[in-house]
């Protein structure tokens, strides 16, 4: 399987693409500079070098050919300001949307964020802009009948090793997830078609990656 991971060089995008290079996939990463290539290398990867905030969706999509699933795990990053959140966590979303269309890539998996909602209200600015831009591109990628879509929206995240254990809801309430579980639950996710049309939440739990997401996708026993 080939997928390509908008935001390739982001520490959930790396973990993510040592496991589908450690289990046999053909990993690729968008990234934006080429000196973060060697990471991605490293990782396993291919390096694909596109700035999806000046990308048209056609050069995208020459990107994607003999691409199985694309997962976006992009993100302006803490310490950017309100605009990026849009450029990048809205628009470059829906950009790989627009992109995997043309392309014929119908498995969308996308990288949210608990809470996330067009319509959100916090006092930080920053961070509800933030949360709506993060609403708006689920939205934008949901409304899309040519693809497989699942939003996975994580509890903040933490950098512990990741315990391999997980709760996986349409709601979970309140919990930190570390990114390495998130990277875990994508891959099971990628292997998991069952989940297509789903938004679930994410938090550390009890349960086994590969037995959470069964459970998701109706395999319960």
């Amino acid at each position: 399987m080939r997928t390509v991971i908008a935001g390739g060089h982001g520490q959930i995008a790396l973990k993510l693409e040592r496991l589908l290079a450690d289990r046999g996939d053909r990993p690729a990463g968008i990234i934006r500079r080429p000196e973060q290539a060697q990471d991605l290398v490293d990782a396993g990867a291919e390096p694909l070098v596109l700035d999806l905030e000046s990308a048209t969706a056609p050069q995208l999509a020459a990107l994607l050919a003999d691409t199985d699933a694309v997962v976006f795990a992009a993100g302006a990053g803490p310490g950017s300001g309100a605009a990026r959140k849009n450029t990048v966590d809205r628009d470059a979303a829906v950009l790989l949307a627009d992109a995997a269309e043309l392309a014929g890539v119908r498995r969308y998996l996308m990288v949210s964020s608990m809470g996330a909602d067009p319509a959100a209200h916090h006092p930080d600015e920053v961070f509800r802009t933030y949360l709506r831009a993060k609403g708006a591109a689920d939205d934008a990628v949901r409304s899309r009948t040519t693809l497989d879509w699942t939003v996975l929206r994580p509890g903040p995240l933490t950098d512990g090793p990741g315990s391999g254990l997980v709760r996986l809801a349409p709601s979970v309430g309140r919990g930190t997830v570390d990114r390495a579980d998130v990277a875990a639950v994508l891959a099971a996710l990628l292997d998991e078609p069952g989940t297509a049309g789903q938004t679930l939440e994410l938090v550390a739990g009890n349960a086994a990656v590969a037995e959470a997401v069964a459970a998701a996708a109706g395999h319960d026993g």
